[in-house]
């Protein structure tokens, strides 16, 4: 399909998928194209406005993605599935990303690995112990009444509440058996 044999208006009332599909069949060197230089060619072929352009194209990349018959290459670029062996592996065809280097990790990476060798005879607990002992001035200025007594105190609040909230139902409840009554 060559894109020759289509009038101007035959291309304007043409999707811009098969546009497409016309522009990479007719190629005959199977090079794979940009994304822009087919955009390119279909504005050309069908002397789109920019505006047209611009609420179609979302729908073409789209419709490009889904549409069996083309297959991404890498970076943008587009050939037609039948350009490659069935067999190939899709790996081969689109190139390996590049991993990104992350030196940061590594340096914990190698923290870690060196706690890995450590033995355990290596460890020396009784520096825990030392540190135990330090951090135990903390709590010495707490009595275990004062921790009761403030619980204590949470607790009378709590009651007061529900006490509170029991009455006020009554109440609700009384004047409800009123107003039934009369």
């Amino acid at each position: 399909m060559s894109l020759e044999k289509y009038s101007k208006e035959e291309l304007k009332e043409m999707s811009m998928i098969e546009i497409a599909y016309a522009l990479l069949s007719e190629k005959t060197d199977r090079q794979a194209i940009s994304f822009q230089e087919i955009i390119d060619e279909i504005v050309k072929a069908t002397e789109m406005s920019d505006t047209e352009l611009k609420s179609r194209i979302a729908q073409f990349y789209t419709d490009i993605n889904i549409d069996g018959r083309f297959l991404t290459v890498g970076e943008n670029y587009w050939g037609l599935r039948g350009w490659y062996p069935f067999d190939q592996a899709e790996e081969d065809i689109v190139p390996a990303a590049k991993p990104k280097k992350k030196k940061a990790k590594k340096a914990v990476v190698d923290e870690l690995d060196d706690f890995d060798d450590l033995e355990e005879e290596d460890l020396d607990f009784d520096d825990l112990d030392e540190l135990a002992e330090e951090d135990d001035g903390d709590f010495e200025d707490l009595d275990e009444e004062d921790v009761i007594e403030e619980e204590e105190e949470d607790f009378d609040d709590l009651d007061e509440d529900l006490d509170e909230e029991e009455e006020a139902d009554e109440e609700a409840e009384e004047d409800l058996e009123y107003e039934d009554e009369k």
